[in-house]
């Protein structure tokens, strides 16, 4: 049977515009002759450069064939003339081909290359990464520049370029310059030259003069093989505002001799893009460096990157599963050490660990996570259907508190009501002495403002002043921001936000810097938000008095005053709850206890209140549990003499007034 052979090459610039498709042109051009001709086709090569392919196809006219290629082409691909090089069509044998029919030709070299071009295996597995989108951009850079530099053997202008990453702990820097070095790889612009292909070290800060701190990146280049074939990251995070020193320099100039042999990416936390440009253009003096900047992932992208490591461990879940897990992260977050995806895929085998173990215990086996399997994961979730005023009429000395919260409700809801105003900032203030139930109704009041409408998220994020500042300049203001994005729609907490204060005597510039950001996100996202800023009162006043502009934008005050020994008291028994058995012995032994709490006890402002009546109790229950492991018994009943030994350890003993203590009654 005779075939046809038809040859067509396309403008390489037309190719490589269209190098990151899905399917590459040549590809898309061989499904379509194939459908055109009921899958009697065979393709006899492609280019190298996928720039050029021939097909056989069934024996009809070559006007015929023609017009099937045109018509492909028309209706297809956005293409003028002048970016097809070549269109020949022949007849063509099992034993030779005849000399084809140039139908189109235009005067433009003709590539021809004897392997396959493959799309990079690593460049796929970039393009499914979450976030990082200023890493991807340089990768489709370097995929689509990648021919050229092979065709022009060009690989010393392009292993010129160093780079400098901008990214925090936990956020996949390993992974990034992994997937880095495979991809140079497969595209053949890097040769490994040892098995170990990226290195990681990071330069210590600046100390002792007997001590080179660039030792260590300088002896990694001495023991590889030639001092070549490696991509390694140098964490210059301790050194960014000593760069321009002549010691630092130096160590640049010594880098210098091996950036042609070597892939160089210096990394620093994620900073502001300022700085970022800033250090660059400091390194840039000594060295071509390309700033690659990774922001924090938002709690969407956590939540997905959670998914895809659920499923890799063959586990789904249920939708409502995720609202414990959001809850989890925010705890994480709370302390100011949250180490993106490593901190995720810790919680997701927390969550498998406590699925595993629901089905342990109820005789199940299956690999969908079920929210009740994983309550226990978070402390902070609350299952229960208690609305957030009934939450407050809970606790013990709340009536003021609740009265305030519910005056600031209705005006906030009012305000809303009126047309052709802005919302009104409805930030607070929450001002009083510790263990005096800031935290708690904070909590409480962003599920109540949710309840009515004025938040959409109702969450609780929960920081002290000192976690908004970051321990290098220019991370302070993003980390800052961060944290804010995270708290929109719910309520964002700060405990001891006095400690962001300068003053004086105080030259702290990182809180500085985080106050300014976070009055700029409180008066830009007013109205999605409510910051709340606890504290003693004094010294809340002196944050509010050094601060322009800040006092305006919360507006609302709540009072918190120490507890009265009865309430101290109150909520001693209301820990008990249900889960202990006492007598009344037991009873009057506590009772009096309180009572003999000494004024200059209750007025002091460093005493911690309920924080205190906590720690009691958990003295009270540790003194129990090891009386009954020793005698045997399971019971759990607390005896007078639990008591006793707990309030009279010197923690307790000395707040009880001098007079009382040998009167408590035992």
């Amino acid at each position: 049977m005779h075939f046809k052979k038809i040859s067509i090459e396309f403008d390489g610039e037309w190719i490589l515009r269209h190098r990151l498709s899905k399917k590459l042109p040549i590809n898309t051009f061989i499904d379509l002759i194939n459908d055109r001709f009921n899958g009697e086709t065979e393709v006899l090569y492609t280019s190298f450069t996928d720039c050029e392919v021939a097909v056989k196809v069934p024996n009809i006219s070559k006007e015929d064939i023609a017009y099937a290629v045109e018509k492909i082409l028309s209706e297809n691909f956005d293409i003028e003339n002048d970016e097809i090089i070549n269109l020949s069509i022949g007849d063509f044998f099992e034993d030779s081909i005849e000399k084809e029919e140039s139908i189109i030709e235009k005067k433009k070299p003709v590539i021809v290359e004897s392997k396959n071009a493959i799309r990079p295996m690593a460049l796929d597995k970039i393009e499914d990464l979450i976030g990082a989108d200023d890493f991807k951009v340089l990768i489709r850079e370097i995929v689509t520049i990648a021919p050229g530099i092979i065709r022009h053997n060009t690989f010393e202008a392009f292993a010129f370029q160093n780079y400098l990453f901008s990214i925090n702990d936990g956020c996949g820097f390993t992974t990034y310059l992994s997937l880095f070095a495979e991809l140079l790889e497969e595209l053949k612009l890097f040769k490994f030259r040892n098995r170990q292909k990226v290195v990681e070290v990071k330069l210590p800060p600046q100390g002792n003069d007997r001590v080179d701190p660039f030792a260590g990146v300088m002896n990694c280049f001495q023991s590889h093989t030639n001092n070549k074939g490696m991509l390694i990251s140098i964490d210059i995070s301790e050194w960014m505002t000593k760069i321009t020193e002549k010691q630092f320099r130096d160590f640049l100039l010594y880098l210098e001799d091996y950036t042609n042999d070597n892939v160089i990416i210096f990394r620093i936390p994620f900073v502001e893009k300022d700085v970022l440009s800033d250090i660059n253009t400091a390194l840039q003096d000594i060295l071509f460096v390309r700033e690659v900047s990774f922001p924090p992932l938002g709690m969407e992208e956590l939540t997905e990157c959670a998914e895809r490591f659920l499923t890799k461990m063959g586990f789904t879940a249920n939708n409502d599963v995720w609202d414990v897990f959001h809850a989890r992260v925010m705890e994480e977050k709370s302390d100011g050490r949250f180490y993106g995806i490593n901190t995720v895929n810790k919680i997701v085998r927390e969550m498998i660990y406590r699925k595993q173990l629901s089905d342990a215990q109820n005789d199940r086996d299956n690999s969908i996570i079920r929210k009740e399997d994983i309550l226990s994961l978070s402390q902070s979730y609350s299952n229960n259907s208690v609305n957030g005023m009934d939450l407050l009429d809970d606790m013990i000395g709340m009536e003021q508190i609740k009265h305030s919260v519910e005056e600031i409700i209705a005006h906030i809801k009012f305000s809303r009501r009126i047309p052709n105003i802005s919302y009104p900032c409805i930030h607070m203030r929450f001002v009083g002495s510790p263990g005096t139930g800031k935290t708690t109704v904070a909590r409480i009041i962003g599920k109540i403002l949710k309840e009515n409408g004025v938040l959409r998220n109702g969450n609780f994020f929960e920081y002290s002043g000192r976690d908004f500042c970051g321990r290098y300049v220019g991370e302070t203001a993003p980390k800052t921001a961060e944290m804010c994005r995270d708290a929109y729609g719910s309520v964002l907490f700060i405990d001891e936000a006095y400690s962001l204060y300068r003053n004086e005597n105080n030259t702290n510039d990182f809180g500085q810097e985080a106050l300014d950001t976070l009055i700029s996100e409180m008066e830009n996202h007013r109205d999605d938000f409510v910051v709340i800023m606890a504290g003693y009162t004094d010294e809340m006043n002196e944050l509010m008095k050094g601060n322009n502009g800040l006092a305006s934008r919360m507006p609302y005050v709540i009072e918190f005053p120490n507890y009265t020994r009865e309430q101290l008291c109150q909520i001693y028994f209301k820990m008990l709850g249900n889960s202990f058995e006492y007598d009344e012995d037991f009873q009057s032994a506590v009772t009096e206890y309180f009572n003999s709490i000494s004024d200059e006890t209750l007025s002091a402002k460093d005493f911690s209140n309920a924080r205190f009546v906590r720690n009691l109790f958990e003295r009270t229950c540790a003194k129990a549990s090891m009386r009954m492991q020793l005698s045997g018994i399971n019971k759990l009943t607390l005896t007078v003499d639990d008591f006793k030994l707990a309030s009279t350890e010197r923690a307790f003993q000395a707040l009880v007034a001098k007079k009382s203590r040998i009167t408590i009654g035992f």
